[in-house]
C-alpha cells in the first residue's frame, strides 16, 4: 500500500512539473472516453436494445432492388408487394409502407410533412394502439376509397 501512495505522489509532481504534457494528457482521455460513450448509447439504442414493438425480433423488413436503375436499396411498389402477399407462406402477416414528404396548405404558410403511406394491418402489426381515436379499417386497403390520415406528434 505504501508503494501506491509513492507512485501516486510521484505522477502528481510529475504533471505539475510538465503541465503543457499533462493538458494534452487530460484532453485526450476526456476525448477518447467522450467518443468511446457517445458510439456505445448508439450502438446500444440501435443494435442492442429491442425495438419497443410487440415481438420486435420477428418484424422484417423487405427491401426490393433494381442492379439495372442503379437502386440498391428501394422501398416495395403496390404492385410488387401484392405479388409478395400473393405468393408468400413464409410470413405471418405483411404491411406494406412507403414514406414520403408531402406539403399541406391551407392558413397560414405552407409546411412539408413527413408521412408513410401504409395499409391497415401496419398498427396491428406492431402492436401500436391510438392515444386518441381510432387505426385504420381494412376496407381503407381498397383503391377507390376516400384517403385516411393518423396524425401523430413530432417525437
Amino acid at each position: 500500500m505504501q508503494t501506491l501512495f509513492q507512485d501516486l505522489r510521484y505522477g502528481a509532481r510529475m504533471l505539475f512539473k510538465n503541465p503543457g504534457f499533462a493538458a494534452v494528457a487530460m484532453l485526450t482521455l476526456a476525448l477518447g472516453i467522450g467518443a468511446n460513450s457517445a458510439i456505445f448509447s448508439i450502438v446500444n439504442s440501435l443494435l442492442l436494445r429491442p425495438l419497443p414493438y410487440r415481438d420486435s425480433e420477428r418484424v422484417a423488413i423487405i427491401w426490393t432492388h433494381s442492379p439495372g436503375a442503379n437502386v440498391a436499396q428501394d422501398w416495395p411498389s403496390p404492385g410488387q408487394f401484392s405479388a409478395i402477399k400473393s405468393q408468400s407462406s413464409v410470413f405471418e402477416e405483411l404491411a406494406l409502407a412507403q414514406g414520403h414528404n408531402d406539403i399541406l396548405t391551407g392558413r397560414g404558410e405552407p409546411e412539408r410533412l413527413g408521412v408513410i403511406s401504409t395499409t391497415s394491418v401496419m398498427f396491428s402489426l406492431l402492436g401500436a394502439r391510438p392515444a386518441l381515436g381510432r387505426v385504420f379499417l381494412p376496407e381503407e386497403n381498397t383503391p377507390g376509397k376516400p384517403l385516411t390520415a393518423i396524425l401523430s406528434l413530432p417525437a
